[in-house]
């Protein structure tokens, strides 16, 4: 590749409009989980972005009375992130419900026509649906998730696949 083709392919990298959606829960399960750390989601965003062009970060937050998320709002609204909440849902039976699947995909769609690329932050192979249909729409997308944690059939989906490492968890 001459040196022309490296200015055009950084040009087209630096000029890729970007939406970035986060699914809170599913990264907090994951690195709690498989790291006993926290996702540090300022790292995060800087490792997503790169040198592209934000149009959009949102972090999706299930809250329950009991857990005061108050303050991680805050910081992840400081930088950068746009935050979505909902309330879990408690049913008859005593089990709960409380995802954002359907807001994330509804989102997703929604801006598709004013990005190049929409990153999923999440592991959940119920967003593979969502993927196939943003790429046939012609928008890349990229899955960022902690390796132990995502389905096969999303990183097979996905344009890109980044796993997600220990480079970006808070250390305690």
């Amino acid at each position: 590749m001459g040196s022309g083709d490296q200015d055009i392919q950084e040009h087209m990298f630096t000029s890729q409009r970007l939406a970035v959606f986060a699914d809170v829960q599913n990264m907090f399960y994951s690195a709690r989980n498989y790291y006993y750390a926290k996702l540090d989601f300022g790292k995060l965003l800087s490792a997503v972005v790169r040198e592209r062009q934000l149009i959009r970060a949102v972090a999706y937050v299930v809250e329950t009375k009991e857990i005061d998320q108050s303050g991680f709002k805050s910081v992840i609204e400081y930088i950068g992130w746009e935050v979505k909440t909902k309330q879990l849902k408690s049913r008859p039976d005593g089990s709960t419900k409380g995802d954002w699947d359907m807001g994330i995909a509804i989102d997703a769609i929604s801006i598709s026509s004013k990005v190049d690329t929409i990153v999923l932050v999440t592991g959940d192979g119920d967003f593979t649906a969502l993927v196939n249909h943003l790429k046939a729409s012609g928008v890349r997308v990229e899955v960022h998730a902690f390796p132990k944690n995502t389905a096969t059939e999303l990183i097979e989906a996905a344009t890109a696949y980044y796993p997600i490492d220990e480079r970006l968890l808070l250390k305690k």
